[in-house]
């Protein structure tokens, strides 16, 4: 595969990476909003407490929630993979393998 083809793909693949994200920030938030502890109830916007999420600190312990939790890792699992594997192809372009 030439460079600019790859950069190309490595372009698209950027974007499905990104969707992923945002799809793991919309569940921290609809977690966050099943969960008392961690409800925003400050009437202003804040970040999404994903680390409490990820980690299970002040998570509702229903099942529906530990689902949405065990979902939302699993989408983060994808975006790290899709880190690793952007960066091992990224190594190989550069290198001329």
């Amino acid at each position: 595969m030439t460079g600019e083809a790859f950069y190309l793909l490595a372009g698209v693949w950027a974007l499905g990476i990104l969707v992923v994200f945002i799809l793991a920030i919309r569940l921290s938030y609809r977690i966050e909003a099943r969960s008392p502890d961690l409800t925003n109830r400050s009437g202003y916007l804040r970040k999404a407490m994903m680390f409490h999420t990820i980690t299970n600190m002040k998570v509702a312990r229903d099942p529906e929630t530990q689902v949405m939790r065990r979902r939302m890792n699993g989408l983060l699992l994808i975006v790290l993979a899709g880190f690793a594997i952007m960066a091992a192809g990224l190594h190989l372009v550069r290198s001329g393998g």
